[in-house]
């Protein structure tokens, strides 16, 4: 998986999550979407049609940001990342691949038809208050 103890700790809290934002394109558009982490490759994956307005830009500007969080009551408890990356469609045996685990944790997407896209990830920094009040971790891909 990774090496850094940094980066592993976020891949933890990342696979426990489900829902990102992806934000990009000009004028700047943002949507949420379910998404599977693939720690060996330092990326996510997400569905979503190239007709949307987020995929239209997306597929006019591969550099993208956003969001994974979870809601906590208490701001002892808040834990997010922020991610920076470049998204670009899936083809061939490497969307096939990514199809069957993404199918795997959304079985309601075997049904979909809508072309998967990666995130390959330059950039992660995660906030995890259960550490200490504004503790941050960080991981730049190299």
């Amino acid at each position: 998986m990774f090496d850094n103890d940094q980066l592993s700790a976020i891949a933890r809290y990342l696979k426990k999550q489900h829902v990102l934002s992806v934000c990009g394109g000009n004028p700047v558009w943002c949507a949420n979407c379910f998404y599977l982490f693939n720690a060996e490759k330092a990326a996510f994956w997400l569905m979503t049609e190239t007709t949307t307005r987020h995929g239209e830009q997306m597929r006019e500007d591969e550099q993208v940001a956003g969001t994974v969080n979870g809601q906590p009551k208490s701001v002892l408890l808040i834990k997010g990342v922020q991610y920076a990356g470049r998204i670009a469609l899936l083809e061939g045996d490497e969307e096939q691949a990514a199809r069957r685990a993404y199918i795997k944790r959304f079985p309601i997407a075997a049904r979909a038809t809508a072309p998967l896209w990666e995130i390959k990830l330059d950039e992660l920094k995660m906030t995890d208050n259960a550490l200490g009040f504004g503790k941050k971790l960080s991981w730049t891909r190299e």
